[in-house]
């Protein structure tokens, strides 16, 4: 496996093969990984998502909740405000809100966990061309030799150098033309807890500046006039800030990192050519309100790992890989709907950003055998839910690379139940008491935690076994 991009989404993905037992080697352009905050909230399903990939300990020691919004006016504080709905942690899910980690440091976690697993990051690697033939992939660097691989996997950015090689067009629109900087920077003379906010007056723009939990540093966000250009530099910050602030320039001792942008929403045509996927910013690219971008990466590369490795390891059939664009190219093109709509005051940062509701009903990999339940039901292709009966906890049931097999509130899933399995690599058997969450049945769980197969009891379980393993899965 060849992964381009040493971001968020292709360390995760890395770290999921290099759990399967798949090694891939992560190129990056760059010299060390980014340096920046930019993408610094993990929502709960992705907070999931890293408690299975072994990480969520030390991301929860290097984050925080979001603190409170402060809002300021003419250098005197106005009054609180609430960037997110309120949601408290339930039984199914125990994550309840975003949580606040710098981006840098949601990637060293991540590459550290990779070496971990015995996987590292070449560095200094800038692709300049991607050829595929049948049996694999050729990549080429602009030094060094070229590298061969079964599979590749296009992580390298809004500006992917792998999307243009292969032709895929961008589709999307501009969100607000005002451009906007952003920035790490160190500040004196602000709390850390709250997100202190000034409004625009006297024709600026607005800026916020957020403490960043575990460091010194706050992440500053300014926006400007169409057609300006934001001047990065420590004297051009030091003036918005006293211009837009009761600060001080003075107050502003140091720039660790700064960039600007136009928030735009844009999504590639396509997710896959061949024998290469595109995945995180080079799929598709939000603006930051709302905390999606960076989250709907990271479940990318979850969506696609388990499938990679299960295809790599001849553990299904190649046609098993059809499904990543068949259920990520939708999901990916609702967020970006979120993020517009809340960066233009049109929806709150409420329940669908959490991105605990995103499922694949409909998709080739979810078969569905019970009839009349309602929608609100639980359902092949959903999200299978946490919770604790008879002493098991699912999640820990859930964590790992295997399938699971759940039955709810009957004695067993029948007969020859786990001889119909064999055909996937690897099952785990669960039986716990009635819960309402699931309804009694038979639920087999995928190892990215969504349910692909649901009945009342077994029967039809092995064609779907079957079916992964063999030339008729399609997507």
């Amino acid at each position: 496996m060849l992964i381009v991009g040493a971001g968020p989404t292709g360390l995760a993905l890395a770290v999921d093969l290099a759990r399967h037992g798949v090694a891939a080697l992560v190129v990056e352009r760059a010299g060390s990984l980014f340096p920046g905050s930019r993408g610094k909230g993990l929502q709960p399903r992705t907070l999931e998502v890293l408690d299975d990939l072994g990480v969520y300990e030390a991301v929860h020691a290097a984050g925080a909740p979001y603190p409170v919004g402060m809002i300021w006016q003419n250098g005197t504080r106005a009054g609180e405000h609430r960037m997110f709905d309120e949601a408290g942690p339930s039984e199914g899910a125990p994550y309840a809100g975003p949580w606040m980690v710098p981006q840098w440091r949601t990637q060293e976690i991540l590459a550290a966990r990779l070496a971990e697993l015995g996987g590292g990051i070449t560095f200094g690697r800038e692709l300049t061309g991607i050829e595929q033939d049948a049996d694999g992939v050729t990549a080429r660097f602009a030094t060094g030799a070229p590298v061969r691989a079964r599979y590749a996997v296009a992580a390298d950015g809004g500006r992917s150098a792998v999307r243009r090689a292969l032709g895929i067009g961008m589709t999307g629109e501009t969100v607000d033309p005002s451009p906007m900087l952003v920035a790490d920077v160190r500040i004196t003379g602000l709390d850390r807890d709250h997100w202190h906010v000034f409004p625009p007056a006297d024709g600026a723009g607005f800026l916020a500046i957020c403490p960043l939990t575990g460091t010194a540093d706050f992440q500053l966000v300014a926006q400007f006039e169409e057609g300006a250009e934001p001047d990065l530099s420590l004297d051009g910050i030091r003036k918005v800030v006293a211009a837009r602030s009761h600060l001080a320039p003075e107050d502003v001792t140091e720039v660790r990192w700064a960039s600007d942008f136009r928030p735009r929403a844009a999504m590639a045509d396509r997710f896959r050519v061949g024998r290469v996927f595109l995945a995180g910013d080079s799929a598709h690219v939000h603006s930051p309100a709302g905390g999606q971008g960076l989250n709907t990466s990271v479940q990318d590369a979850y969506n696609l790992g388990w499938k990679l490795a299960a295809v790599l390891r001849g553990a299904a059939h190649a046609s098993l890989l059809d499904s990543y664009e068949e259920e990520r190219l939708p999901v990916a093109a609702d967020m970006l709907g979120l993020s517009t709509r809340i960066h233009r005051g049109e929806a709150r940062r409420g329940e669908a950003t959490r991105q605990l509701g995103i499922g694949y009903r409909g998709s080739a990999l979810a078969v569905e055998t019970r009839t009349g339940l309602p929608e609100e039901a639980l359902q092949a292709g959903d999200r299978a839910p946490d919770g604790t009966r008879g002493g098991v906890r699912l999640f820990d049931e859930f964590r790992g690379t295997h399938w699971t097999l759940l039955t709810v509130g009957t004695p067993s899933a029948g007969q020859g139940t786990e001889a119909a399995l064999l055909p996937l690599p690897a099952v785990r058997t669960v039986r716990i008491p009635s819960y309402e969450a699931y309804g009694d049945g038979v639920f087999l769980i995928r190892p990215d935690g969504h349910i692909g197969w649901a009945g009342t009891t077994a029967e039809g379980l092995d064609a779907y076994a079957a079916a992964l393993a063999g030339p008729a899965v399609s997507g």
